[in-house]
């Protein structure tokens, strides 16, 4: 006996067991890890499989509880309790095999199965106090804010905003809905960070700008 449940994509190339932990109160908040950590989306690159299963298999230790294999066909992958996710970007978008009475399992909190993965990760490659971020919207940050920023290392780390502008090359463009309903680009002033220093003048590089409609914060005291 188990708790099984398959994971696939929309083009059902491999498929990712589990043996236990097949509630989607523990598929959903997997997903959204591996969307915070930045991995690839499985339905688009392979290492995003391997991504998934490594989460997995640091979450279930031991040797028989995860298992990856070529996705042959609804009927044959379907394997019970579960049934079949369907993934993409990193969301499930399908659901395959759920029986009729069944009924979804919710046993476990979100945000705490994250940081039970997280907690499964080696340490230099956990979340940590990421995961007490709070989401704003980029419009609302202010002088002193703290904003987790996706570095080139593959990670978070969070520094104060500084300054509002555009870098001086390389402008930043928003798209905004005009008037007669047409999309227009726009080149507000955006926050930025004391990330990357040029002679202590941060609004230089635009890397240091906090791009899209939302941030990440540490909580404001």
């Amino acid at each position: 006996m188990g708790n099984r449940a398959v994971i696939t994509t929309p083009e059902r190339k491999m498929g990712l067991y589990l043996h236990w932990n097949g509630g989607r109160d523990t598929v959903e908040p997997l997903l959204r890890y591996c969307e915070l950590k930045g991995y690839r989306d499985p339905a688009k690159d392979d290492y995003g499989w391997a991504r998934m299963c490594q989460v997995m298999g640091n979450f279930f230790g031991g040797t028989n509880s995860v298992g990856i294999m070529p996705y042959s066909d609804d009927e044959r992958m379907d394997p019970g309790d579960n049934g079949i996710y369907v993934v993409d970007g990193w969301k499930i978008v399908d659901r395959i095999g759920l029986y009729d009475g069944f009924v979804e399992q919710q046993e476990y909190d979100f945000d705490q199965m994250l940081r039970d993965f997280d907690r499964s990760m080696p340490v230099e490659e956990r979340l940590g106090e990421f995961l007490d971020s709070v989401e704003v919207p980029v419009s609302e940050l202010r002088i002193g804010d703290e904003v987790w920023m996706f570095s080139h290392y593959d990670d978070w780390k969070a520094y104060p905003v500084v300054g509002f502008g555009q870098p001086e090359f390389n402008r930043i463009s928003v798209w905004v809905e005009g008037e007669d309903g047409k999309t227009e680009v726009t080149y507000p002033d955006l926050p930025y960070v004391a990330w990357m220093d040029h002679g202590g003048d941060f609004s230089w590089n635009s890397n240091n700008y906090v791009h899209g409609p939302m941030a990440r914060i540490k909580p404001r005291g």
